[in-house]
């Protein structure tokens, strides 16, 4: 019980917040500008109009999460014009069936919660939207002036600024790449089936909070791992090959070298392709295991004619679009790349993309059980 206890005053207190202060300035700045855009704007129609009301104090708080916690859901474009236009709508049919000022406002809220629900617009500033309908005893006009004006104009100022702040609004998930996709074991369903169990509005988007947590395991594993990069396991100038080596050159190289693969280069030593003992095989034709040898020495053997039917350089048999990692890459990033790609070897480039290096399946085993131990 006395844990219970101080976890529950502890709750009270005010956690830090992950920004630094260049973010922070960047949201008084965003609401600065937001809400005086739309002031200036509402108020030079109201003169024009005659309306006895320009701005609505709930437009305050949308400015909180629109400039403040862009990616939030509840700081969307809908929710920010579809929650106030709705939330006020509420409140002004309340005004209009509710003779009872308190019965009206508390029915208009709660009104304008389930409508937010039902219409995927959840806003915390709508509530605030429909009390004011009740407490002003707004006409029907009202929702679309100021109600929907002050949020479209908002909603429209916060597109430019955030994006020209470097923040996307609407707001896109986090971008993460195919080493972070690769290294996670759960799937969206398990996140959806997780989520349902607190039965209540999170707020954050499974797509942020998918990468959260890839981010966050890929994160855990450079801390296991340490500081080991590619270039700390690789082999140093492999044997390589270019478009034009002829297959029997190749093959020689790779029975010489006791090797699997050649990466094919081009004249910069810029990878083109692979060239792997399994391409050979398939090339080969051969379809029992007794015809292997015949049909290598036909595949590899130099055709003296100038016309030929079947491969005859590495460029015709090799695999394109090979995967690469950075010399500089940490050495968590390469299990996605062998995992999904069904990978054996991993060219490593430098930063002129030029090869340096290479890495197999079994120098990758080799570190992470060095590391382990």
């Amino acid at each position: 019980m006395a844990v219970f206890t101080a976890q529950w005053f502890q709750a009270f207190l005010p956690k830090p917040l992950a920004v630094n202060h260049s973010t922070r300035l960047r949201s008084v700045a965003g609401a600065f500008i937001g809400i005086g855009l739309t002031a200036l704007l509402c108020h030079l129609w109201s003169l024009h109009s005659h309306a006895a009301v320009w701005l609505m104090a709930p437009i305050g708080a949308s400015a909180v999460l629109v400039f403040a916690v862009p990616s939030s859901p509840l700081a969307q474009p809908w929710p920010v014009i579809g929650g106030n236009t709705l939330s006020a709508l509420c409140g002004i049919v309340c005004v209009h069936l509710i003779p009872d000022p308190v019965l009206a406002a508390a029915a208009g809220v709660a009104l304008a919660i389930g409508v937010m629900f039902y219409a995927r617009c959840l806003h915390p500033p709508g509530g605030a939207a429909a009390l004011l309908a009740v407490l002003t005893q707004a006409d029907w006009s009202w929702a679309l002036f100021p109600a929907f004006t002050n949020s479209t104009l908002l909603v429209l100022a916060g597109i430019a600024y955030n994006n020209l702040t470097r923040h996307s609004y609407p707001h896109i998930a986090i971008a993460t790449t195919p080493q972070t996709t690769g290294l996670s074991r759960f799937r969206d369903s398990d996140i959806d089936a997780v989520m349902a169990r607190f039965n209540e509005v999170i707020d954050i988007s499974r797509d942020d909070l998918r990468a959260i947590l890839q981010l966050t395991e890929l994160q855990a594993y450079r801390r296991q791992m340490g500081e080991m990069l590619c270039k700390d396991i690789m082999t140093e100038n492999p044997v390589s090959v270019v478009f034009a080596t002829e297959l029997n050159e190749a093959w020689a190289l790779m029975k010489k070298h006791d090797i699997k693969a050649l990466p094919v280069l081009d004249p910069q030593r810029r990878v083109l392709g692979m060239v792997t003992l399994a391409d050979f095989m398939r090339h080969s034709g051969a379809d029992r295991f007794e015809d292997i040898g015949v049909k290598l020495k036909a595949l590899v053997k130099r055709t003296d004619s100038p016309y030929s039917d079947k491969p005859e350089v590495v460029g015709q048999i090799m695999q394109t679009g090979i995967k690469t990692a950075s010399e500089t890459d940490h050495v968590v990033e390469l299990s996605p790349l062998f995992s999904e790609n069904d990978l054996r070897h991993v060219p490593v480039v430098d930063a002129t993309r030029r090869l340096v290096g290479i890495i197999t399946q079994s120098d990758l085993m080799r570190a992470l059980y060095h590391q382990a131990a």
